[in-house]
């Protein structure tokens, strides 16, 4: 992605005012990882100042001091904790502690650990395997215990790009249900909470049809174990590539969930940060984006 400067103005605010789609926090990781170029030079400072006909350049692809492994990419990081991007058919952790498998977990400590051996990452939250998107990771044990204690208060906003079967009719709406898991570690939904079912919310919002199928926008109230994939079932229109939960199509060879958005107060700072995964190729592919 390329700019040519039309008036003198720091780099920060020209990137904030050309880069609409990104948070303020996605521009300072850019800047951080030295993907941001002026007149083919890496620069890093905020308040560096643009003059008449500079080229900014984004360099999406290349994170240059970024040794990160394949399936995951660091978006933010700091002292306290590491947002990271995971594509799909990445486990989050192994179920199998004897089992030594390819996870966003082991990725991610391999990588920390190649930096200083003392350090570690403690697991906040999950996606399902094959879900793509934004997850959070927490550089130590009190942080985990207070991003997992607190975790209704400091996430403002969990959003998610879906893909559905089918022509959803309703241009938004709410599904609430009770969710229970059997004994074979399916989750569905159950009438009440007398049977031991959690309480679960789902908000959805149409963002367009295309075809055969619905592409919408999900954000969660709650955050129970595959809780869109089962309200979308419920809905009579499952997740395409979901089979668990009845879907009939995978034309994204994947499922078609990717977690797009988490808004977070920051446990320490109380700063709030917005993260943003794009959509995946295959997404845009189907919707026709």
């Amino acid at each position: 992605m390329e700019f040519k400067v039309e008036k003198q103005e720091e780099l920060m605010k020209y990137l904030i005012e050309n880069l609409k789609k990104q948070s303020r926090t996605n521009i300072k990781t850019l800047l951080t990882k030295e993907q941001v170029l002026v007149n083919g030079q890496v620069q890093t400072k905020y308040n560096y100042l643009l003059n008449e006909n500079d080229i900014v350049v984004i360099d999406w692809k290349k994170n240059r001091n970024d040794k990160t492994p394949k399936g995951i990419r660091i978006v933010f990081e700091d002292n306290d904790i590491i947002a990271v991007e995971k594509e799909s058919g990445i486990l989050s952790i192994s179920t199998d502690s004897k089992k030594k498998e390819r996870t966003v977990y082991s990725l991610l400590m391999d990588y920390v650990k190649g930096r200083n051996q003392k350090d570690r990452v403690f697991i906040v939250h999950r996606l399902d395997k094959d879900t793509s998107g934004i997850m959070i990771f927490a550089k130590n044990e009190k942080i985990k215990e207070e991003l997992q204690t607190n975790w209704k208060n400091l996430v403002e906003e969990r959003e998610y790009a879906v893909i559905v079967e089918g022509k959803i009719k309703e241009k938004s709406g709410q599904i609430k249900s009770f969710l229970k898991e059997n004994k074979a570690f399916v989750t569905y939904s159950v009438k009440d909470d007398k049977t031991g079912g959690k309480l679960a919310i789902t908000n959805f919002k149409v963002e367009k049809i295309k075809g055969k199928y619905t592409y919408l926008k999900a954000s969660l109230e709650t955050g129970r174990k595959n809780q869109i994939r089962v309200h979308m079932s419920d809905l009579g229109h499952p997740v395409i590539g979901d089979k668990k939960y009845g879907s009939q199509s995978n034309p994204l060879k994947r499922l078609g969930l990717h977690a797009y958005t988490l808004k977070l107060v920051h446990p320490v700072t109380n700063e709030k940060l917005t993260f943003i995964s794009e959509l995946p190729v295959e997404f845009k592919r189907i919707i026709g984006e």
